[in-house]
């Protein structure tokens, strides 16, 4: 092992966050600059010319030898940033090395983005092809700064899903998405379970406009996911062709929701994830003697309407034998349509907690004079 190898492969034990190989050996070389940040899953290596940047992905283990290859000979300059030092490594003509090492200043200030990276499920770094197509990845894999709340908020969903598939040994899962829309995260969630998870995923998107189908099915076929397709349908009524593992139904309008929650309920679906929307129904019927505070102000009345509608599905779902919770999908700064039901379906649930989430309805409906569609479904079927 030469003295050069030796200093690089020393440097790297310092867990270094950001490197920079600079002062090329010859004036005509390829790059003018090389910097190499560590990432969640890999080292990514941006080699700069003039006017473009090329990057490279590269294993923690690795880093040190693929380092060594592109300075050796060629670059006369490296500085490394990681732990508590900042190194520097200088080379002669000759190829003479010399180490030298201080304290790194800089280190407080990088916890966040470099020392305690966030351990996204979708990383930097990845070409994710919708995330590209979405604008929210560059062609090489780096998060647009002006999308990245909605990196976060897409990282988010599958975290939230990911909670659920990695407690079990899926490999297989069956799922509808109703009201798909663009299919956004339909497409993530099939990339994500498919190339990240490994598991075989049979995806049917759901959606009531034929241009929307139509593009999301060719985008499917340029992604080569040959296990999502979209099909022209109504929620009301939808006959499934297969057993459901999984239902997603984001942002179904007022009681489309409802009518996804008591098709996933009827099929018995081991997983259902909503983000409702547009909550009319309860907000044009409620009416309380008692209570008439949260109904006095228009905008106390919406807002406790919405949350009255998601407590009533939250609690109808346990009465079906679900394990239920209603969650924070994003900051409210960047939605007021923010809470997500994730149901599971519970085989212990017992007969006396059904019960008691369908006698805190009855209560519900009671108190404020309401006839909550899925309600209804579910006492008339």
């Amino acid at each position: 092992m030469n003295e050069l190898q030796e200093i690089i492969n020393k440097i790297f034990e310092d867990g270094i966050y950001k490197a920079v190989i600079s002062k090329p050996k010859e004036k005509n070389a390829e790059y003018r600059k090389i910097t190499v940040e560590r990432l969640a899953k890999f080292y990514q290596i941006a080699k700069y010319t003039e006017k473009q940047v090329f990057h490279e992905n590269v294993p923690f283990d690795k880093i040190a030898k693929r380092t060594l290859e592109i300075i050796d000979g060629q670059y006369l300059q490296l500085n490394a940033w990681g732990g508590e030092k900042e190194h520097c490594v200088t080379i002669s003509k000759k190829g003479k090395a010399f180490y030298g090492a201080k304290k790194n200043t800089a280190a407080k200030n990088q916890p966040a983005s470099h020392n305690r990276q966030k351990q996204y499920l979708l990383p930097e770094g990845q070409v994710i092809e919708p995330l590209v197509d979405m604008g929210i990845f560059t062609k090489e894999g780096r998060v647009v700064q002006s999308m990245y709340d909605k990196y976060r908020q897409i990282n988010r969903f599958v975290e939230l899903i990911d909670d659920c598939i990695k407690q079990n040994n899926y490999k297989r899962l069956n799922i509808i998405d109703f009201g798909c829309g663009k299919s956004y995260l339909t497409f993530i969630v099939y990339y994500y379970l498919t190339q990240v998870r490994k598991i075989e995923a049979n995806i049917i998107g759901l959606d009531l406009k034929k241009d929307v189908i139509e593009k999301c099915n060719k985008a499917a076929r340029k992604y080569g996911y040959e296990s999502l397709r979209f099909e022209l349908g109504d929620i009301n009524g939808y006959t499934c062709p297969f057993d459901v593992d999984m239902v997603i139904t984001l942002h179904a309008c007022d009681t489309a929701t409802d009518f996804a929650l008591y098709n996933a309920i009827n099929w018995n679906a081991k997983m259902i994830f909503s983000v409702p929307c547009c909550q009319h129904e309860i907000n044009n019927q409620i009416a309380t003697d008692g209570l008439s505070l949260l109904t006095r102000y228009g905008i106390i009345q919406e807002r406790f309407s919405a949350l009255l509608t998601d407590s009533v599905r939250a609690n109808l779902l346990e009465y079906c034998g679900y394990k239920t919770q209603v969650l924070e999908f994003v900051d409210f700064a960047h939605t007021p349509k923010n809470l997500l039901i994730r149901a599971v379906l519970n085989p212990s649930a017992t007969k006396k907690s059904k019960e008691k989430a369908l006698a805190e309805v009855d209560a519900a409906i009671a108190e404020f004079n309401v006839k909550p569609t899925l309600y209804g479904l579910l006492m008339n079927s």
